[in-house]
């Protein structure tokens, strides 16, 4: 047997191989999800305290990089000479701690005590509100008497979550271990992730100071174990994912906080209740791309109804206004075509990874889509490059017509297809099949 044989047999051996293990991978993960989903929350829960600190750094990146570049420019302008990079790190990472500690202190200064209050008053409101509500219920129900069952046993419910009393000892007991065990895992979950933030804040020291050296020793990784081409491929691979992320988050939380801004002027010029938990309601759901309206809206608006339907019905329409607004002006200004996915495959994306990782899945579902679309985009034209094949989906509307057709281009008849053959046909063979393929190239060429 020929040694291009078995060269040929052992590629197919092994493709074989990795076909069966892939299958059996995928078939063994998908009949253990929900266990690999359980390990794999319980080893992201380990690792929390490097993704906060990695998710620091990434957003306090920017600040770090502006400081060291302005301090290196005037240590340069008087001194004549570049500054040490430890010298510029060091008041990089002071000045980045520094902004994301006042950015913290005024938020928190600003809007806890409002949403305390607000959140109080709501509480301690809601009975009373719950009575009117309920008086005005009743002039409805005379004249649809059918439904009067259903909305007295739904106001009994709700009223009694807030007013009822437990009949006995017992169920007092329960009650106040159920308050306990709220109360104790409030506070566990808390001191979980203040450790968590704080852990955090000591990893991005260090990554902000090491990017530099991380991203070298990772490309000096890649040329080590791939070819050069491969290497090149992987790292603007990864440098089309920090501008996808870096591009969509940052654009998502900017655009959040305008309309965060807006929906309290708006609020506030038209006097509706609980004005800032609903602005900060309404711009922190917005980081959700095209469920995030809705999932703030809903439950603003019934808690405004509960106060005034009228003014609900108002918030109804400032709110439509000011979507409407954030998706045609603020938006595409702020984020442009940072992912360059269709609206179809925004929907998609968000189902998907929203349904596997929650309200985290929802935010970075749509970079995270659109860096796989890149890819597998990119991985398709360099096959159809390969087999001289256009690269344009247009050319395939219709497969017929397209059948003939090599290439965009003319391409020249390559002989490692007759050099197999070489023992049984001739020269002048040869040469008569060239200029026959090469005349049946021209002629698609002109139809």
């Amino acid at each position: 047997m020929k040694h291009e044989d078995w060269k040929e047999q052992i590629k197919w051996g092994i493709t074989a191989f990795s076909v069966l293990a892939a299958v059996s991978l995928v078939y063994v993960l998908v009949n253990n999800f929900y266990a690999v989903k359980q390990n794999l929350a319980v080893f992201l829960q380990i690792l929390m305290p490097i993704i906060y600190g990695a998710v620091l750094a990434y957003l306090m990146s920017p600040v770090y990089n502006l400081v060291v570049k302005i301090l290196g420019k005037v240590y340069y302008f008087f001194l004549g000479e570049k500054a040490s990079q430890r010298f510029l790190g060091f008041f990089g990472t002071v000045a980045s701690i520094l902004f994301l500690f006042f950015l913290t202190s005024g938020l928190v200064s600003m809007l806890i005590p409002e949403l305390t209050k607000s959140v109080l008053s709501l509480y301690f409101s809601l009975p009373d509100t719950i009575n009117r509500s309920y008086n005005n219920l009743a002039v409805i129900l005379e004249k649809f008497p059918d439904l009067r069952p259903y909305a007295e046993k739904a106001y009994e419910e709700i009223s009694s979550f807030f007013t009822g009393k437990p009949d006995n000892t017992q169920a007092i007991f329960a009650h106040l271990q159920n308050l306990a065990t709220f109360f104790t895992n409030g506070i566990w979950s808390t001191l979980t992730i203040v450790k968590n933030i704080l852990i955090g804040l000591i990893v991005m020291v260090y990554l902000l100071n090491m990017k530099d050296l991380l991203r070298r020793q990772f490309r000096k990784l890649l040329f080590a174990l791939f070819s050069q081409k491969k290497a090149k491929g992987i790292i603007e691979e990864m440098q089309y994912v920090h501008r996808v992320f870096g591009g969509f988050i940052l654009g998502k939380i900017i655009d959040s906080i305008i309309i965060g801004i807006l929906t309290f002027f708006v609020l506030s010029l038209m006097k509706m209740p609980y004005t800032l938990l609903v602005s900060v309601i309404v711009g922190v759901t917005n980081v959700i791309p095209f469920f995030g309206p809705f999932i703030g809206a809903i439950p603003c608006f019934i808690l405004i109804l509960l106060t005034s339907p009228i003014q609900s019905l108002y918030f109804a329409i400032a709110i439509l206004i000011i979507q409407q607004i954030d998706g045609n002006i603020i938006g595409p200004k702020v984020l442009g075509d940072s992912t360059g996915l269709s609206s179809f495959w925004v929907l998609f994306s968000i189902l998907l990874f929203g349904g596997l990782f929650g309200f985290v899945g929802m935010i970075i579902a749509v970079p995270f889509w659109a860096v796989i679309m890149n890819a597998l985009r990119r991985y398709m034209d360099r096959r159809l490059q390969k087999k001289n094949l256009p690269i344009s989906s247009s050319e395939y509307e219709d497969f017929e017509k397209f059948s003939g057709k090599k290439s965009d281009k003319v391409a020249e008849p390559k002989g490692k297809e007759y050099a197999k053959d070489t023992d049984e046909l001739s020269k002048a063979q040869i040469i008569k099949d060239i200029e026959a393929a090469a005349d049946e190239v021209e002629l698609s060429g002109e139809l």
